[in-house]
C-alpha cells in the first residue's frame, strides 16, 4: 500500500501509513449508516466499532461494564477482613508504591476511611534506600502497631517481608503486577495477574483493583445495614492512576477514565486542584493532562524527593496544605527534568553506540539516579521502537527500569530472568518492569533478555510507521469537530488519539521556546490558520527544519487539542512529524 501523501521517509525517518482498506471501507460505511462525522468514523473504524455498536461505544455506561468483584480470587475474603477492621476500629496501615498508581491507590483507601471518621497510617518506601515493594524492617515496624496491613500496587512477590509479620498482623495485597508460581503468605492476594486467575481484567492498574475492592466492601456493608461512602466521587483518582500507569484504555478502564474525568472537572479534590493551578491548567483535564501534566509532578516526590508526598497530596482535604505540597512537587519536578536530561543524553549515546537494531536497547552506568531511569527507558523505547532497559549503579548494586512496545511482554521476560537466577529481583507487567542486579550479572542478563524478547518478535520491528487517520484542511479543524472526535475518547494506551495530516502547509510565525520546544503557525493560503506546538522539537530535526523553512511547504502530522485563552477556544496541533512537500 502506498505511503500516506507518498511520505516514505519523514523528517524523523518514519513512513506515514494510511489506514487499511478494510478500515477505510468500514469508516465510509459507518458515516453512511450513522450520519456521524467522517473524522469520528475513522476513529471508530480503527477501534473495530461497527454501526450497531457505535452508540454503546460512544456512550459507555460504567454499570454495564463493571464486573462482579467476586470474579477475583480472595476478593470476598479481603473485603470481609477490611469490614471487620473498620467496624472494630482496628489499626490499619497502608503500604503503597511510590508512583502515581500506588499513591492514588493509597489515597482511595484513606479517603474512603475518612468518610467513617477513621485514619490509616500511610507508608511509602524510599526508592533509593528501600527499593520497590514491602521490605522486612518496614513491615515489622508496621506490624508492631497495626492489626491490618494493606499493600497496594505491590506485594505479590514479597514473600519474605510478608512472612516476617505472620502472627503479628494480617496482610492484604491489592496489586496488578505479574504473580509468580506461588503467592506470599498473606490473608488475601487480590490481583487479576495472579497465575491462577482466569478473568479478563488483567489490564487493570492497582487503583482499579482497589476500586473494585471498595465496591465489594460497600456491598458487604449494605448487606449488614450500613451505607458505605460514595464511590463515584473517587473515580478521579482511578482515572489518574489508570492513565499515568499506562494501562490500556479499553473496556472497563475506558469507562473508569471517562467517568473519572467528569468527576475531576468538578474540582472537588484539593490536591488535584492545586496541581492544576501549579501547571496553569485553565481547561477541564483530559487524559493527556493526567499522563503528562499531573503524572510527572506526582511522581517527582517518589523519584527524587519525599516518597509519600504524592500520595499525601492526593489524599489531602485541606486546600492550603495541598497548595504547599503541589508547589513542592513542582520544584522537585523541575529538578527531575534536569537530572533526566543528563541521563537521557548519556543513555541514548551509549545505546546508539551499541546498536539499536536488535530486540533490546539498553544502557547502564554508575551514578545514574534510580528515580529517572524509568523515564529515560521510555524515551529510549520511543527513540528505537524497541523494548528498553536503563540501569543506574551505586557501587556493585544496580537498579533499573524497562519499558516495552505493543506486542512484547517485558514483565514476563524479566520474571524469567529472576526465575533463572540471572538478576537479584525483578517484576512488572507487559509494558513496564523493574529489576535489581549486580555488575557481574549485567552482560549475561542483558544477553538473555535480548534472547527472550527476540522470541516475541522484538527484533522484527522496523522504524516505526506513523499511522495517519485522516487528511484535514485547516478550515475543517474546528472546536466543533474536535468535540465530535472526543466522543470516541478518552485516548491513551491501546486507544490512541486520532492523528491528522495537513498537506502543503505554509509556515508562518515560528519561535523556539525554553526547553527546546517549538511554537509556530501554519496555513494553506485560504485564510484559515492553525497554531501548533512541537515539544522537544530541537532535540531532533523538526525544530531546525521548520524554523529555517526558507519558504518551503510542509506536510504536517499530529494530534489536535483544544486551546483556551481569555475565554476563546481554538484548535491547536501538537506536531509529531513533518515532511518537506515536493516542489
Amino acid at each position: 500500500m502506498p505511503a500516506f501523501l507518498h511520505i516514505d521517509q519523514s523528517l524523523t525517518g518514519r513512513r506515514w501509513a494510511p489506514r487499511s482498506p478494510d478500515a477505510q471501507r468500514l469508516a465510509e460505511g459507518l458515516a453512511q449508516q450513522t450520519g456521524l462525522p467522517p473524522a469520528l468514523c475513522a476513529v471508530l473504524a480503527a477501534r473495530g466499532v461497527d454501526a450497531d455498536g457505535a452508540d454503546q461505544f460512544l456512550n459507555p455506561q460504567l454499570r454495564d461494564l463493571m464486573p462482579d468483584p467476586h470474579l477475583f480470587k480472595d476478593m470476598e475474603k479481603a473485603a470481609t477482613r477490611f469490614v471487620a477492621a473498620v467496624t472494630g476500629k482496628q489499626r490499619i496501615a497502608i503500604f503503597a508504591d511510590y508512583d502515581v498508581d500506588g499513591g492514588a491507590s493509597g489515597a482511595l483507601l484513606i479517603c474512603w476511611l475518612r468518610a467513617f471518621g477513621l485514619q490509616a497510617t500511610l507508608y511509602v518506601p524510599d526508592r533509593i534506600t528501600e527499593g520497590y515493594g514491602p521490605n522486612t524492617p518496614a513491615m515489622q515496624h508496621l506490624a508492631a502497631d497495626h492489626d491490618l496491613i494493606i499493600c497496594v500496587d505491590c506485594g505479590t512477590l514479597s514473600y519474605d517481608p510478608i512472612a516476617a509479620v505472620a502472627g503479628q498482623a494480617d496482610v492484604i495485597v491489592l496489586d496488578h503486577h505479574m504473580g509468580g508460581e506461588t503467592l506470599p503468605d498473606a490473608l488475601a492476594v487480590v490481583n487479576p495477574n495472579r497465575q491462577d486467575e482466569a478473568n479478563d481484567f488483567t489490564y487493570l492498574c492497582a487503583a482499579g483493583v482497589v476500586f473494585l475492592f471498595l465496591v465489594e466492601t460497600n456491598r458487604q456493608l449494605r448487606s449488614a445495614g450500613t451505607a458505605g461512602p460514595d464511590l463515584i466521587g473517587l473515580l478521579d483518582l482511578v482515572a489518574l492512576a489508570t492513565v499515568a500507569d499506562v494501562a490500556p484504555l479499553v473496556g472497563l478502564n475506558r469507562a473508569l477514565v471517562r467517568q473519572g474525568l467528569k468527576v475531576m472537572a468538578r474540582r472537588d479534590r484539593p490536591g488535584l486542584v492545586a496541581l492544576a493551578d501549579q501547571a496553569r491548567l485553565n481547561t477541564a483535564p483530559s487524559s493527556y493532562h493526567l499522563g503528562f501534566v499531573f503524572g510527572p509532578r506526582i511522581n517527582a516526590g517518589g523519584r527524587i524527593g519525599q516518597a509519600d508526598l504524592g500520595a499525601r497530596l492526593l489524599a489531602c482535604d485541606d486546600p492550603a496544605a495541598a497548595a504547599a505540597m503541589a508547589a513542592q512537587l513542582e520544584t522537585l519536578n523541575t529538578d527531575r527534568r534536569a537530572v533526566e536530561a543528563a541521563v537521557r543524553t548519556a543513555a541514548i549515546a551509549q545505546a546508539e553506540a551499541r546498536g539499536a537494531d536488535g530486540p533490546l536497547v539498553w544502557a547502564a552506568d554508575d551514578g545514574w539516579h534510580p528515580g529517572v531511569v524509568g523515564i529515560v527507558a521510555a524515551r529510549m523505547k520511543e527513540w528505537a521502537n524497541r523494548p528498553s532497559i536503563v540501569i543506574g549503579f551505586d557501587g556493585d548494586e544496580g537498579k533499573g527500569s524497562g519499558r516495552s512496545i505493543l506486542g512484547v511482554d517485558l514483565g514476563a521476560a524479566i520474571a524469567q530472568l529472576m526465575h533463572e537466577g540471572l538478576i537479584e529481583k525483578g517484576g512488572g507487567h507487559k509494558m513496564a518492569a523493574g529489576l535489581s542486579l549486580r555488575k557481574s550479572q549485567l552482560a549475561p542478563a542483558m544477553d538473555r533478555l535480548a534472547e527472550l524478547l527476540a522470541r516475541q518478535g522484538a527484533d522484527q520491528m522496523g522504524a516505526r510507521d506513523l499511522s495517519i487517520d485522516s487528511l484535514l484542511a485547516p478550515a475543517a479543524a474546528t472546536p466543533d469537530l474536535l468535540a465530535e472526535v472526543e466522543r470516541a475518547g478518552p485516548f491513551g494506551t491501546s486507544a490512541p488519539a486520532p492523528r491528522f495530516a495537513f498537506a502543503d502547509m505554509r509556515i508562518g510565525f515560528a519561535k523556539e521556546l525554553n526547553g527546546g520546544h517549538l511554537k509556530f503557525a501554519f496555513s494553506d493560503g485560504s485564510g484559515a490558520r492553525i497554531d501548533a506546538i512541537a515539544f522537544g522539537a530541537f532535540d531532533g530535526p523538526l525544530g531546525p527544519a521548520i524554523m529555517n523553512h526558507g519558504g518551503a511547504l510542509f506536510h504536517l502530522a499530529g494530534r489536535l487539542e483544544l486551546n483556551t485563552w481569555n475565554g476563546r477556544q481554538t484548535v491547536q496541533l501538537r506536531l509529531e512529524d513533518a515532511a518537506v512537500a515536493a516542489p
